[in-house]
């Protein structure tokens, strides 16, 4: 089941009302958790059983961690969770991959062997309930937080069905204590959730499907060389569909858990704004960001063991990130780039730093004649254009790391960036004149308008407007949803 559907639609209603009758709230959480797998269930029934098996497995193996004593009982615990998490992961996201790259390395060196092709189907949304009780567990482990007294609760906090299929990765002190006493939304909750769904399907159904898929679809089925312009043309439109689409979901899931009276975690924060790579990690899948942040990087030595550790650190985490999208190494191209620009980035903060502390030694004597740059209106002009320009060149290099991420082999990557770099006089033309203004117009509202909301929400804003602007806006958008909605198609982080 998808939330752009008439079926989600009706679906969701039944929840609200459900959600809002005088059931007692031990019912009420029940209701949500059958709920939750018959979301789960409208994709293939029997992964049911892998939900399942993956929730109570975690569920005993987190409380004998947090209560057992013995160092070497402990580590097997973590050993059992990791081997039954990680392995159905490994399964059904990485077996063909791996079988793929056995069989070609061991015909390289001339040993014959070509085995069946596998047929595994890959459960929605594994990934994601993956690293939902992976966490858990290993939180467990470190004692970081009380481990879940109910196994319903524990149930709800895995299943919970705006977050299952495509996130946010929720952690379990952002959703369980919601959990442990009653609450339905409030009138301005059920208001702003639902503004939030409309939002995200508008941001899915219009924009990332009705507006951008075209272009973005036309350009990557492409195998030759084409028009430089046609080829920015169809990489702009994947970054713009891209993006649409998955916060579309995100914000979906949040306003549908906001009006039912919980709160999940924000997962985007116009990172098209970002000044530098951090920060657009700090503002794109952010729950995914700070998980590799907590689970991987810091647990690799982070930043504590010396600048070469740290850079190494940097590259594993990303290009694990990478290989977290999906099974194919233009994945891990996509990791290793934004890896590689997160290098950059921190060697020039690295030598910025250096040449400002010897500068500041330097000047430390005559520090009280200086005059603070906030103080000074054209420096602080000039320090915005510098920031905007700086947000221009990091979405434009953002843009070279999606070509990977959106061809599905390494010759039509090449292709492409020939086709956007190069001498492509003899190109091919495949865009028409008015699909390159369209998504040329989309394009510079969109990064426009990441840069003006880059520290505020859409919710902040929309409190702020009278009452009246509101409803015609909100108004357009489902005009819109209900013109577009025969063109939409599943939300692209479903694979993942």
């Amino acid at each position: 089941m998808v939330f752009n559907s008439y079926t989600f639609i009706a679906f969701f209603i039944v929840i609200l009302i459900l959600h809002n009758l005088p059931f007692s709230w031990k019912v009420k959480k029940i209701n949500l958790l059958i709920a939750s797998y018959i979301f789960y269930a409208a994709w293939n029934p029997p992964f049911i059983l892998l939900l399942w098996l993956a929730t109570v497995v975690d569920f005993f193996v987190g409380r004998a961690l947090y209560r057992q004593e013995n160092k070497s009982k402990k580590r097997m615990l973590l050993v059992i969770s990791l081997i039954g998490n990680l392995g159905m992961l490994i399964f059904f996201k990485y077996g063909s991959f791996l079988l793929e790259n056995f069989t070609a390395l061991v015909n390289a060196i001339g040993i014959e062997y070509h085995p069946a092709k596998p047929n595994i189907i890959l459960p929605a949304g594994i990934s994601f309930y993956t690293f939902t009780t992976l966490c858990y567990t290993i939180d467990m482990y470190k004692r970081k937080s009380e481990p879940v007294k109910s196994l319903l609760d524990f149930s709800l906090f895995v299943t919970f069905f705006p977050h299952l299929v495509a996130g946010p990765i929720v952690r379990p002190p952002q959703l369980v204590p919601q959990f442990e006493t009653a609450r339905t939304a409030s009138q301005k909750q059920l208001l702003e959730g639902l503004m939030l769904i409309s939002l995200g399907l508008f941001m899915k159904v219009v924009l990332a499907d009705g507006m951008l898929s075209g272009s973005a679809d036309t350009v990557f089925s492409s195998s030759g060389t084409l028009l430089s312009l046609d080829a920015w043309t169809g990489v702009l439109a994947f970054s713009g569909q891209i993006f649409f689409d998955f916060a579309g979901y995100s914000t979906c899931a949040v306003g549908a858990a906001l009006c039912l009276g919980f709160v999940l975690p924000q997962n985007f924060l116009y990172p098209y704004a970002a000044i530098g790579f951090s920060d657009f990690w700090r503002r794109w899948h952010m729950t995914l960001s700070a998980w590799l942040r907590d689970y991987l990087y810091i647990p690799l030595g982070g930043n504590r063991k010396g600048q070469f550790r740290t850079y190494i650190n940097l590259m594993i985490t990303m290009l694990l990130g990478g290989l977290w999208h999906g099974a194919s190494w233009t994945f891990v191209v996509w990791g290793g780039l934004h890896g590689f620009y997160l290098w950059v980035e921190k060697f020039f903060k690295d030598r910025a730093v250096t040449n400002t502390g010897m500068v500041s030694a330097q000047i430390a004597d005559t520090e009280p004649v200086l005059v603070k740059a906030s103080l000074v209106p054209g420096i602080m002009v000039n320090k915005t254009m510098r920031n905007f320009f700086l947000a221009l060149l990091t979405f434009f290099l953002i843009n070279v790391t999606w070509v990977f991420f959106r061809s599905s082999t390494f010759a039509q990557s090449w292709e492409l960036l020939k086709s956007m770099f190069g001498q492509t006089n003899d190109g091919v033309a495949l865009l028409s004149t008015l699909a390159i203004i369209k998504v040329g117009v989309i394009i510079s509202c969109m990064v426009v308008a990441h840069w003006l909301m880059r520290n505020t929400t859409v919710l902040t804003v929309a409190a702020k407007l009278p009452w009246w602007l509101t409803a015609i806006i909100w108004s357009v958008l489902l005009l819109l949803i209900i013109i577009s909605q025969e063109s939409s198609s599943s939300f692209i982080y479903f694979q993942f």
